[in-house]
């Protein structure tokens, strides 16, 4: 049989994806009604000249497999039971078995032009171009066809999403509708939804889910939830599909200062520490109060910070000239182990994906994050230097949308990455509020208990992130600090210590060379390689002993976090 093999066959039925195929996920606990606002959790949400819907119901068109396992494929599906108004902008797809909230919006004129010379928000296609179709398949496992077709927009429009068919027939113009360009955004592929691309095909095809090109607390760009494909092997070509603008200025739908503090008390995660933590969170306050000390560099003696912060410099560039320190007395080691019951979370709201939905960071401030240890096999080695220093700021983020006030994800972060990760894959503790991982020394966010390697898993080399729970734990539903919410104007009062640009730890050199170098001397020789060109790959941070800026440095206080 050929290496690729596809399994397919056309389904119809109407059912709504919260209780149907795919496999559906549901929160563990029904949400709230949501304190009054504007425009938060509506079901609709105003973008200037459109008013977008997010649909749930659909129709399932065509399956397919790659393989002989059924968890590998795509199913794809048109959008059913739109409301009165509305018209639908493409179709949807998703991988088999993804446990998913589905994401597709229809959208509507929202006030009828003010002139005839002025081009209506929304328009039919005029035609049709054929991308792919399954009859040029020559393997005769399959059942069914099916085609993928990119709308042809009128001048001055454009497409925001694809068309199927189970047949070779064009769809009716009046399935879907283009977008004026200037309401539309650039997108760019995300996740690949189906990859085919082995015997049988001289041209690889792909579909993609596609998002935003520029995201970020002030972008524009809306995602759809439209797929979009490709049938060039270079997967960074351009693609022929929009994603839609907020014209709105003033992000009409996030949330009010009530109902943030609503969601934060029905979604704040649990924080558990593990049970050999040596480096507990604190507040920044007792961080303040019990020692930490500001040094100006030329100067010998530090001077202490007030509780607020409000003596240290504020604004500027990290220029070095400043940095924060433990007392260098005894008191630097309890200081170094944090304080617990006065930690709290430090939170940042600001707008995601063109303000369809609410990013809610929370930021966990540790005063010392501890030495490192190397898995090499079944070895573990406690590390000396690498890995330490003063002030450790991590963080992990809540998105949620706007259209319902749901959970639809969390961001983990994880030393220089992280993962998003859907309500579908989360651990809750109670109700809907998730448990969040803190590794031990690190304090790296991670959505499970166990040991994670940063470095090569396939090798066993690496350093250990090892997450566990414990009697150690924080409740960022009830202990909490709002810090910053820009779109709310001055509503939130940013604390004095958020303008502090620079390092909150001193900058050490020591030769951490010689640490790896002593380790790998007693390494067999076969293996030192291994382990050399494992370390050589880990970010530069972990080998020398600098304290990190605050949260306002971070690139994702105002841009989208990684992904």
């Amino acid at each position: 049989m050929d290496s690729f093999t596809c399994f397919c066959w056309n389904r119809g039925g109407i059912y709504d994806i919260i209780s149907g195929e795919p496999e559906p996920f549901s929160l563990p606990s029904a949400m709230p009604e949501w304190p009054k606002g504007k425009g938060f959790a509506k079901g609709s949400i105003n973008l200037g000249e459109l008013e977008v819907v997010n649909i749930t119901k659909f129709q399932s068109i065509w399956s397919c497999y790659p393989s002989k396992n059924k968890s590998e494929g795509a199913t794809f599906y048109k959008p059913v039971e739109i409301p009165d108004g509305f018209f639908s902008l493409g179709d949807y797809g998703q991988p088999i078995g993804q446990q998913s909230q589905a994401f597709l919006l229809a959208a509507r004129a929202v006030v009828a032009n003010s002139s005839e010379a002025e081009l209506p928000p929304l328009q039919k296609p005029i035609d049709y171009t054929l991308i792919w179709w399954s009859a040029n398949w020559q393997d005769d496992n399959h059942d069914g066809s099916v085609c993928f077709w990119l709308p042809c927009p009128p001048e001055g429009y454009r497409a925001v999403g694809y068309v199927i068919t189970n047949d070779s027939n064009k769809p009716f113009v009046d399935e879907v509708r283009c977008v004026r360009a200037d309401l539309t955004d650039t997108c760019e592929t995300h996740e690949p939804i189906l990859c085919l691309e082995s015997n049988g095909f001289d041209i690889p095809f792909t579909v993609w889910k596609s998002r935003p090109l520029f995201r970020g607390m002030w972008c524009k760009g809306v995602p759809v939830g439209t797929f979009c494909c490709t049938t060039d092997s270079d997967f960074n070509a351009e693609i022929d599909v929009s994603c839609l603008k907020n014209l709105d200025p003033f992000f009409l739908a996030m949330p009010n200062l009530d109902q943030v503090h609503a969601l934060i008390k029905h979604y704040g995660p649990t924080v558990f520490f593990h049970p050999k933590e040596g480096y507990l969170p604190s507040s920044v306050a007792w961080f303040f109060t019990n020692g930490a000390t500001l040094y100006t560099r030329g100067e010998d003696q530090g001077q202490a910070i007030d509780s607020l912060g409000s003596n240290l410099p504020a604004e500027g560039a990290n220029d070095g000239e400043y940095w924060i320190d433990l007392p260098d007395d005894r008191s630097g080691n309890r200081v170094k182990c944090g304080n617990i019951d006065s930690a709290e979370l430090y939170i940042h709201l600001k707008p995601a994906l063109g303000g369809t939905f609410t990013d809610i960071a929370m930021w966990v401030f540790c005063p010392f994050n501890g030495p490192s240890t190397l898995k090499v096999g079944l070895l573990n080695i406690p590390l000396k230097h690498i890995g330490q220093h003063v002030g450790d700021w991590e963080h992990f983020t809540l998105r949620i949308s706007n259209f319902t006030g749901e959970l639809c994800g969390i961001y983990f972060s994880e030393h220089s990455g992280g993962e998003w990760v859907e309500v579908s894959g989360l651990e809750f503790i109670e109700a809907n509020r998730a448990i969040v991982y803190s590794s031990k020394s690190g304090h790296a966010s991670y959505p499970h208990p166990g040991t994670y390697l940063q470095g090569s898993a396939k090798l066993g080399i690496g350093v250990r992130n090892d997450a566990a729970r414990s009697q150690f734990y924080v409740d960022s539903s009830v202990r909490y600090q709002i810090i910053a919410a820009e779109y709310m104007g001055d509503v939130i009062v940013e604390p004095c210590w958020l303008q502090y640009m620079r390092e909150w730890g001193p900058t050490v050199e020591y030769n951490s060379r010689s640490e790896v170098d002593k380790i790998l001397s007693f390494l067999p020789v076969k293996l030192r390689f291994s382990v050399e060109s494992v370390l050589d790959k880990l970010p530069d941070e972990l080998f020398r002993e600098e304290g990190p800026t605050g949260p306002k440095e971070k690139n994702n206080w105002e841009g989208d976090e990684r992904s």
